[in-house]
């Protein structure tokens, strides 16, 4: 595991198990939200995204921690490892909404409302984003170690077991 891909839904808890992988592997760790985002609510251009995320994956170690669809198939052709956190509706709106007013290092400002656009896009993710993603898995399994969790409790019980041998 050198290259890595964490995807899913908002909310999923991507990030916190982003940082726990970080710890345990040491790979350095990159938010898409923050190559796209910036303190003042904007965005950089696609092309600027686009030659950001060009030099990460150009690097032999990293955790990826994000879906943006537009360049998920370049991801993956470049990662080792993929993790889908595919949790249930109810927990990822229940995590957007939990981490509403908390400073995050995967996110230049802090979010103050649960935004209804942001929910609508979470409540679309399994009918419109997730059969794409399950595609795209498909497409490029061979070569790649895939982790599907459906469950906070999966995922966790994949780092202690993943990792605590190897301390």
């Amino acid at each position: 595991m050198k290259r890595t891909v964490i995807i899913g839904s908002p909310g999923a808890g991507k990030s916190t198990f982003a940082r726990e992988l970080r710890e345990k592997t040491g790979l350095p760790l990159f938010y898409l939200d923050m190559l796209w985002h910036q303190a003042d609510g904007t965005h950089v251009s696609k092309e600027e995204f686009d030659s950001r995320l060009d030099r990460i994956i150009r690097t032999d170690r990293w955790i990826i921690d994000g879906n943006y669809q537009r360049t998920l198939e370049l991801r993956l052709k470049k990662c080792d490892t993929v993790f889908l956190m595919d949790f249930p509706l109810e927990i990822c709106l229940a995590g957007a909404k939990a981490r509403i007013g908390r400073r995050r290092e995967d996110l230049p400002w802090v979010e103050m409302e649960f935004d209804g656009e942001f929910r609508e896009w979470i409540m679309d993710f399994p009918r419109k984003q997730l059969p794409q993603i399950y595609q795209l898995l498909e497409e490029y399994q061979e070569g790649r170690e895939i982790f599907i969790f459906r469950s906070r409790a999966e995922a966790g019980e994949y780092l202690n077991r993943e990792f605590s041998a190897k301390k």
